[in-house]
Protein backbone atom coordinates (compact mmCIF):
# COMPACT_ATOMS: atom_id res chain seq x y z
CA UNK A 1 0.00 0.00 0.00
CA UNK A 2 1.30 3.44 -0.84
CA UNK A 3 0.34 7.00 0.10
CA UNK A 4 -1.98 9.11 -2.46
CA UNK A 5 -0.64 12.25 -3.23
CA UNK A 6 -3.27 14.10 -5.09
CA UNK A 7 -1.64 16.72 -8.10
CA UNK A 8 -3.64 19.42 -9.18
CA UNK A 9 -3.66 21.44 -12.19
CA UNK A 10 -5.28 24.48 -12.08
CA UNK A 11 -6.71 25.79 -15.62
CA UNK A 12 -7.55 29.49 -16.53
CA UNK A 13 -8.43 31.32 -13.50
CA UNK A 14 -7.12 28.99 -11.07
CA UNK A 15 -3.64 29.97 -9.62
CA UNK A 16 -3.52 29.20 -5.90
CA UNK A 17 -5.29 26.87 -3.50
CA UNK A 18 -5.68 27.83 -0.32
CA UNK A 19 -5.77 26.10 3.11
CA UNK A 20 -2.67 23.92 3.00
CA UNK A 21 -0.81 22.96 5.90
CA UNK A 22 3.23 23.37 5.52
CA UNK A 23 2.75 25.10 2.21
CA UNK A 24 5.52 26.03 0.10
CA UNK A 25 6.61 26.38 -4.02
CA UNK A 26 8.96 24.29 -5.13
CA UNK A 27 10.91 24.23 -8.21
CA UNK A 28 10.98 20.95 -9.77
CA UNK A 29 14.01 20.20 -12.44
CA UNK A 30 12.47 18.12 -15.24
CA UNK A 31 14.44 15.92 -17.79
CA UNK A 32 11.77 17.08 -20.16
CA UNK A 33 12.69 21.40 -19.89
CA UNK A 34 11.45 23.50 -17.54
CA UNK A 35 7.42 22.94 -16.19
CA UNK A 36 4.80 25.68 -16.61
CA UNK A 37 6.02 26.99 -12.77
CA UNK A 38 6.87 26.20 -9.21
CA UNK A 39 4.68 23.48 -7.79
CA UNK A 40 2.59 24.74 -4.66
CA UNK A 41 2.90 21.75 -2.09
CA UNK A 42 1.41 21.10 1.33
CA UNK A 43 -0.82 19.04 3.32
CA UNK A 44 -5.06 19.21 3.14
CA UNK A 45 -6.85 17.34 5.42
CA UNK A 46 -3.99 14.40 5.60
CA UNK A 47 -3.16 14.23 2.18
CA UNK A 48 -0.19 15.27 0.39
CA UNK A 49 -1.17 18.19 -2.22
CA UNK A 50 0.85 19.08 -5.47
CA UNK A 51 -0.55 22.41 -7.10
CA UNK A 52 0.57 22.99 -10.13
CA UNK A 53 -0.85 26.40 -12.68
CA UNK A 54 -1.11 24.96 -16.27
CA UNK A 55 -0.41 28.72 -17.70
CA UNK A 56 1.91 30.01 -14.90
CA UNK A 57 1.06 32.06 -12.51
CA UNK A 58 -0.42 35.44 -14.42
CA UNK A 59 -1.20 33.03 -17.40
CA UNK A 60 2.03 33.22 -18.95
CA UNK A 61 1.71 29.94 -21.22
CA UNK A 62 -0.62 30.21 -24.13
CA UNK A 63 -2.61 26.24 -24.71
CA UNK A 64 -0.15 25.60 -27.68
CA UNK A 65 3.17 26.11 -25.38
CA UNK A 66 2.51 24.75 -21.78
CA UNK A 67 5.59 22.18 -21.52
CA UNK A 68 3.03 19.03 -20.91
CA UNK A 69 5.84 17.05 -20.99
CA UNK A 70 7.45 18.87 -18.05
CA UNK A 71 4.78 19.25 -16.33
CA UNK A 72 3.21 15.34 -15.76
CA UNK A 73 7.32 14.49 -15.11
CA UNK A 74 7.84 17.12 -12.48
CA UNK A 75 4.35 15.72 -11.00
CA UNK A 76 6.04 12.17 -11.18
CA UNK A 77 9.21 13.40 -9.92
CA UNK A 78 7.34 14.67 -6.51
CA UNK A 79 5.90 11.49 -6.50
CA UNK A 80 2.23 11.87 -7.08
CA UNK A 81 -0.01 9.05 -8.05
CA UNK A 82 -3.34 11.25 -8.81
CA UNK A 83 -3.96 14.05 -10.95
CA UNK A 84 -6.93 16.47 -11.40
CA UNK A 85 -6.55 18.37 -14.20
CA UNK A 86 -9.10 21.42 -14.27
CA UNK A 87 -9.76 23.52 -17.05
CA UNK A 88 -12.00 25.90 -18.84
CA UNK A 89 -13.91 24.88 -21.73
CA UNK A 90 -16.78 26.00 -23.97
CA UNK A 91 -20.19 23.51 -23.82
CA UNK A 92 -21.90 22.36 -26.62
CA UNK A 93 -24.94 21.12 -24.85
CA UNK A 94 -28.12 23.74 -23.68
CA UNK A 95 -27.80 21.26 -20.50
CA UNK A 96 -24.45 22.10 -19.65
CA UNK A 97 -24.46 25.95 -19.14
CA UNK A 98 -22.00 28.00 -18.23
CA UNK A 99 -21.03 27.55 -14.33
CA UNK A 100 -21.26 23.69 -14.43
CA UNK A 101 -18.69 21.20 -14.44
CA UNK A 102 -18.75 18.08 -16.29
CA UNK A 103 -16.24 15.48 -15.72
CA UNK A 104 -14.80 14.44 -19.12
CA UNK A 105 -14.39 10.75 -20.21
CA UNK A 106 -13.46 10.81 -23.30
CA UNK A 107 -11.43 12.81 -25.88
CA UNK A 108 -11.16 13.71 -29.65
CA UNK A 109 -7.71 15.33 -29.96
CA UNK A 110 -7.76 17.89 -32.87
CA UNK A 111 -4.34 19.11 -31.44
CA UNK A 112 -1.38 18.91 -34.01
CA UNK A 113 1.22 21.10 -32.98
CA UNK A 114 2.61 19.42 -29.40
CA UNK A 115 4.74 17.03 -28.62
CA UNK A 116 2.70 14.03 -27.57
CA UNK A 117 4.56 11.13 -25.73
CA UNK A 118 7.61 10.53 -23.77
CA UNK A 119 8.68 7.75 -25.75
CA UNK A 120 10.17 7.73 -29.44
CA UNK A 121 12.85 6.52 -31.56
CA UNK A 122 14.81 4.69 -29.35
CA UNK A 123 12.54 3.47 -26.91
CA UNK A 124 9.00 3.24 -28.38
CA UNK A 125 6.07 2.73 -26.34
CA UNK A 126 2.56 2.09 -27.35
CA UNK A 127 -0.13 2.89 -24.03
CA UNK A 128 -4.23 2.03 -24.44
CA UNK A 129 -6.37 4.97 -24.44
CA UNK A 130 -9.60 3.45 -24.95
CA UNK A 131 -10.44 4.88 -21.87
CA UNK A 132 -8.43 7.76 -21.38
CA UNK A 133 -9.63 8.96 -17.60
CA UNK A 134 -9.82 7.32 -14.52
CA UNK A 135 -13.04 6.04 -13.29
CA UNK A 136 -12.47 5.76 -9.64
CA UNK A 137 -10.89 9.09 -9.63
CA UNK A 138 -13.81 10.54 -11.60
CA UNK A 139 -15.85 8.93 -8.74
CA UNK A 140 -14.55 10.95 -6.21
CA UNK A 141 -14.56 14.26 -8.33
CA UNK A 142 -17.88 14.10 -9.08
CA UNK A 143 -19.00 13.29 -5.47
CA UNK A 144 -16.92 16.56 -4.52
CA UNK A 145 -18.64 18.52 -6.83
CA UNK A 146 -22.46 17.63 -5.80
CA UNK A 147 -21.15 18.33 -1.86
CA UNK A 148 -19.80 21.78 -3.36
CA UNK A 149 -23.21 22.67 -4.18
CA UNK A 150 -21.59 22.68 -7.68
CA UNK A 151 -23.81 21.83 -11.12
CA UNK A 152 -22.31 18.86 -12.20
CA UNK A 153 -22.67 16.65 -15.51
CA UNK A 154 -20.98 12.95 -14.82
CA UNK A 155 -19.48 11.84 -18.63
CA UNK A 156 -18.65 14.08 -21.46
CA UNK A 157 -16.40 14.23 -24.85
CA UNK A 158 -14.06 16.83 -25.11
CA UNK A 159 -12.67 18.48 -28.44
CA UNK A 160 -8.83 19.44 -28.05
CA UNK A 161 -8.65 21.97 -30.61
CA UNK A 162 -5.22 23.48 -31.08
CA UNK A 163 -6.04 26.95 -30.31
CA UNK A 164 -5.23 29.87 -29.35
CA UNK A 165 -8.44 31.45 -31.12
CA UNK A 166 -11.74 30.20 -30.69
CA UNK A 167 -13.27 27.91 -33.24
CA UNK A 168 -14.70 29.25 -36.26
CA UNK A 169 -19.36 29.26 -36.35
CA UNK A 170 -18.67 26.20 -39.04
CA UNK A 171 -15.75 24.27 -37.02
CA UNK A 172 -18.24 24.94 -33.51
CA UNK A 173 -21.49 23.14 -35.63
CA UNK A 174 -19.63 20.01 -37.25
CA UNK A 175 -18.00 19.19 -33.35
CA UNK A 176 -21.40 19.46 -31.56
CA UNK A 177 -23.68 17.72 -34.80
CA UNK A 178 -21.56 15.77 -36.72
CA UNK A 179 -19.04 14.94 -33.87
CA UNK A 180 -21.00 14.52 -30.84
CA UNK A 181 -18.70 16.47 -28.98
CA UNK A 182 -20.15 17.98 -25.61
CA UNK A 183 -17.01 20.31 -23.85
CA UNK A 184 -14.45 22.63 -26.51
CA UNK A 185 -11.37 22.93 -24.78
CA UNK A 186 -7.52 23.49 -25.65
CA UNK A 187 -5.41 21.70 -22.43
CA UNK A 188 -6.59 18.60 -22.03
CA UNK A 189 -4.16 17.01 -24.54
CA UNK A 190 -1.76 15.72 -24.96
CA UNK A 191 -1.38 16.14 -21.01
CA UNK A 192 -4.08 13.03 -21.15
CA UNK A 193 -2.22 11.03 -23.14
CA UNK A 194 0.89 11.71 -21.17
CA UNK A 195 -0.82 11.01 -17.42
CA UNK A 196 -1.11 7.58 -18.90
CA UNK A 197 2.29 6.84 -19.74
CA UNK A 198 3.27 8.08 -16.81
CA UNK A 199 0.90 5.68 -14.69
CA UNK A 200 -1.05 8.63 -13.21
CA UNK A 201 -4.86 8.05 -12.76
CA UNK A 202 -5.87 10.93 -14.39
CA UNK A 203 -9.38 12.78 -13.85
CA UNK A 204 -11.05 15.97 -16.10
CA UNK A 205 -12.83 18.53 -14.21
CA UNK A 206 -14.19 21.03 -17.40
CA UNK A 207 -15.35 24.58 -16.07
CA UNK A 208 -17.63 25.90 -18.42
CA UNK A 209 -17.44 29.39 -19.37
CA UNK A 210 -19.42 29.93 -22.82
CA UNK A 211 -21.63 28.18 -25.54
CA UNK A 212 -18.82 28.70 -28.03
CA UNK A 213 -19.79 29.93 -31.10
CA UNK A 214 -22.56 27.41 -31.99
CA UNK A 215 -25.78 28.86 -30.03
CA UNK A 216 -28.27 30.69 -31.33
CA UNK A 217 -29.09 32.60 -28.70
CA UNK A 218 -25.66 33.44 -27.39
CA UNK A 219 -23.58 34.39 -30.23
CA UNK A 220 -19.70 33.98 -30.65
CA UNK A 221 -17.67 33.75 -27.67
CA UNK A 222 -17.00 37.36 -25.72
CA UNK A 223 -13.43 36.88 -23.73
CA UNK A 224 -15.28 39.16 -20.88
CA UNK A 225 -18.08 37.15 -20.33
CA UNK A 226 -15.31 34.42 -20.13
CA UNK A 227 -13.41 36.20 -17.59
CA UNK A 228 -16.79 36.70 -15.32
CA UNK A 229 -17.84 33.26 -15.34
CA UNK A 230 -13.92 32.02 -14.75
CA UNK A 231 -14.39 33.89 -11.07
CA UNK A 232 -16.96 31.92 -10.11
CA UNK A 233 -15.88 28.70 -11.75
CA UNK A 234 -12.30 28.93 -9.59
CA UNK A 235 -14.00 29.57 -6.40
CA UNK A 236 -16.01 26.18 -6.84
CA UNK A 237 -12.67 24.24 -7.60
CA UNK A 238 -11.30 25.47 -4.97
CA UNK A 239 -13.91 24.07 -3.00
CA UNK A 240 -14.28 20.90 -4.73
CA UNK A 241 -10.56 20.69 -4.33
CA UNK A 242 -10.88 20.89 -0.51
CA UNK A 243 -13.57 17.99 -0.57
CA UNK A 244 -11.62 15.57 -2.66
CA UNK A 245 -8.96 14.10 0.36
CA UNK A 246 -12.14 12.61 2.48
CA UNK A 247 -13.02 10.88 -0.66
CA UNK A 248 -9.49 9.53 -2.47
CA UNK A 249 -8.05 8.84 1.26
CA UNK A 250 -4.87 8.68 2.60
CA UNK A 251 -4.02 5.50 1.52
CA UNK A 252 -3.78 4.37 -2.26
CA UNK A 253 -4.89 0.84 -2.95
CA UNK A 254 -3.90 -0.05 -6.17
CA UNK A 255 -5.97 1.08 -9.22
CA UNK A 256 -9.18 -1.60 -10.22
CA UNK A 257 -9.11 0.24 -13.69
CA UNK A 258 -5.26 -0.42 -14.81
CA UNK A 259 -4.04 3.45 -14.82
CA UNK A 260 -0.87 2.90 -12.09
CA UNK A 261 -0.05 -0.20 -14.68
CA UNK A 262 -0.28 1.54 -17.89
CA UNK A 263 3.39 0.29 -19.18
CA UNK A 264 3.48 -3.47 -17.77
CA UNK A 265 2.92 -4.41 -21.68
CA UNK A 266 3.45 -0.84 -23.75
CA UNK A 267 7.37 -0.58 -24.32
CA UNK A 268 8.38 -2.46 -27.53
CA UNK A 269 11.78 -1.83 -28.19
CA UNK A 270 14.24 -5.06 -26.86
CA UNK A 271 16.69 -3.63 -23.65
CA UNK A 272 19.90 -4.03 -25.93
CA UNK A 273 18.44 -1.47 -28.74
CA UNK A 274 16.85 1.25 -26.21
CA UNK A 275 18.71 4.76 -26.47
CA UNK A 276 20.47 5.30 -22.92
CA UNK A 277 19.93 8.66 -23.25
CA UNK A 278 16.06 8.51 -23.86
CA UNK A 279 16.07 5.87 -21.10
CA UNK A 280 17.45 8.24 -18.77
CA UNK A 281 15.26 11.22 -19.44
CA UNK A 282 12.81 8.48 -18.45
CA UNK A 283 13.48 7.83 -15.75
CA UNK A 284 10.92 8.83 -13.36
CA UNK A 285 7.55 8.11 -15.94
CA UNK A 286 8.73 4.63 -16.90
CA UNK A 287 11.49 3.76 -14.74
CA UNK A 288 9.10 0.88 -12.99
CA UNK A 289 9.38 -0.87 -16.23
CA UNK A 290 12.31 -0.08 -17.46
CA UNK A 291 14.69 -1.36 -14.41
CA UNK A 292 13.04 -4.70 -14.43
Amino acid sequence: MTKTKLGVIGGSGLYQIDGLEDAAWQHVESAWGAPSDAMLTGILEGVDIVFLPRHGRGHVHAPGTVPYRANIDALKRLGVTDVISVSACGSFRDEMAPGDFVIVDQFVDRTFARDTSFFGTGCVGHVSLAHPTCPRLGDACEAAARDAGVRVHRGGTYLAMEGPQFSTLAESRMYRESWGCDVIGMTNMPEAKLAREAELCYASVAMITDYDSWHPDHGEVDISDIITTLTGNADKARSLVRRMPDLVGADRQPCPHGCDRALDHAILTAPDARDPELVARLDAVAGRVLTR
